[in-house]
């Protein structure tokens, strides 16, 4: 069940407890007492909008860099991936495999400001041997749901 409720509040977190005990079957109370578990666990880490930047008329750059870097003796990636997410501009980090060590979303008020926090702050991070950066010129999808389509709304069907 906490999966199943967790999976509706990843796609809606603004689900209210009644109406997930609705579709899953279960009570309210039910509900509110796995949510404040799982908050208090630090699974759920958050409440967010998700923001279609495109429609807002406020510009948003986001580019992906891939980091090269030295792992450190019996702490490999972390120390750097530490260092790297605690930037204000990092939106994301992420340890990957292929190309590079790390994959960072960093979030900008234009592209300049990007290249200046690769440069002046990325770039000289101890750890930090190489990074490429692409820059996201349009996003279609983002955390599961299609932009640039009207929001869809769920309901329950409901027959007298």
């Amino acid at each position: 069940m906490r999966e199943k409720i967790l999976q509706i509040l990843g796609r809606e977190g603004r689900a209210s407890f009644e109406d997930i005990g609705e579709r899953l079957g279960i009570s309210a109370q039910e509900v509110e007492q796995t949510v404040r578990a799982l908050e208090a666990e630090g699974a759920i880490r958050g409440y967010r909008a998700l923001i279609d930047w495109s429609r807002t008329g406020i510009e948003r750059v986001f580019a992906f860099i891939l980091v090269d870097a030295s792992p450190e003796h019996g702490v490999g990636f972390e120390k750097v991936a530490e260092t790297v997410a605690r930037f204000e501009e990092v939106h994301s980090v992420h340890l990957t495999s292929g190309e590079a060590d790390l994959t960072v979303v960093v979030e900008g008020d234009d592209f300049r400001e990007i290249a200046r926090f690769v440069a002046e702050k990325l770039a000289p991070t101890p750890g930090v041997t190489g990074t490429a950066t692409s820059f996201v010129l349009r996003t279609y999808k983002m955390e599961g749901i299609v932009l640039g389509e009207a929001p869809s709304v769920r309901r329950l069907a409901v027959s007298p």
